[in-house]
Parts: C-alpha cells; structure tokens; sequence
C-alpha cells in the first residue's frame, strides 16, 4: 500500500528526499504520489477549477524536482513545497484574468442552458431542496474566485489546509502580521461579496 503525507514518517521522508536529490526518479515518485493529494487540494482551493489545478500541480512538481537540490532539510518537505504551489496557483489566476480581460467581449452572447455549461437535467428542475443548496454552493464559489489571489491563497491555507499563521507566513513569503491583516481581510470581504451576490 503506497505511503501517504500522513503515514510516511519524518525518517522516511528525509532518506526519500535523500535520494531524489541524487536524481532517484522511483524515490521521487514516492514522494510525489504520497503528497499529490494534498498539494492538488491546496492548488484546487486557488484556483477553484480540478482541470487546471492538475495542470498547475504538473508545474509545481516539475519545479519541485528541478529545484529539489535547494531544498536543505531546514523544514518540513511540505513546508518547502507550499510556497511553490501557493506562486503557482496565483500566477495561474493572473495569466487567466489577462486572458479573460482579452477575450471578455466576445464571451457574452446570449446561448441555452448547454451554452452556459448548466446540465439538461438541472436546467428542466430537480427537487427543491437540490436546487437551493446547489444555488448556495454556486453563490459561494462565486465568491470565494472574486476574491482577489494572494486573498483566497491564506484563506485556503488556513481554512481548508489547517497551516499555523507562522506556516501560511513561510509558504506565501510575507510576516505573520501581515497573514493575520489578510486573512481579516480575506474573510471580510468574502462575507461582503456573499451579501451582495443574488
């Protein structure tokens, strides 16, 4: 049974990592396969699309594996990898918001349900209570992608990945202060963009 984040121990760890930086692919690839998962999820919770979160984790392992000779055993292996997959998602976001801001005009015709990827199904009605908690399922993802990037990273690092202030502070580069100003923020604004979306 392949090793998890959760059941691969320090040791075990630190002898994979040992070996990955000699350039031990199979030893890497444990590593990969036991913190996918986890970095996939934190990715996810930037960028909030699965198709491109796995798109940007291919990029953060390949910048894991190119950069692992970096990596001085000072923290934990996830620790190091957090900020990698915290850039990457919000330069994600970035490179998609100047594409959006590109094509934006052209995204507005008037189409059926199928046009605005809504499903046959749920567009012909499903029981009530169905619809109201997929409408406020909606209506808070909606919220959480206006929130500005680096806004959404600390909100996903402490809410959805459990990081400490101090962890959040190490993977997006800035003072704990400054993770505690944002997160205020962050959750302030979300609660604002939730009273204002129908």
């Amino acid at each position: 049974m392949p090793e998890t984040a959760e059941t691969l121990s320090p040791d075990a760890e630190r002898e994979l990592v040992r070996r990955a930086q000699e350039g031990n692919e199979d030893a890497f690839g444990q590593l990969l396969k036991a913190h996918y998962e986890p970095i996939f999820r934190l990715v996810q919770s930037i960028v909030r699309e699965e198709h491109t979160a796995r798109d940007v984790c291919q990029e953060v392992w390949l910048t894991v594996w190119r950069s692992l000779g970096k990596f001085r055993g000072d923290s934990k292996f996830t620790t190091w990898v957090h900020p990698i997959a915290v850039r990457r998602s919000i330069d994600e976001l970035r490179r998609r918001q100047r594409w959006l801001g590109r094509f934006l005009p052209f995204l507005s015709g008037e189409g059926g349900p199928e046009d605005r990827g809504v499903p046959e199904a749920a567009a012909e009605g499903d029981p009530r209570d169905s619809i109201e908690k997929s409408e406020s399922t909606a209506r808070f993802e909606r919220a959480i992608a206006s929130l500005p990037p680096i806004h959404r990273a600390v909100l996903a690092l402490r809410e959805i990945q459990g990081l400490s202030y101090d962890e959040i502070a190490a993977s997006v580069g800035c003072r704990r202060g400054t993770v505690m100003s944002r997160l205020f923020h962050a959750r302030r604004l979300l609660v604002k963009k939730l009273g204002e979306l129908p």
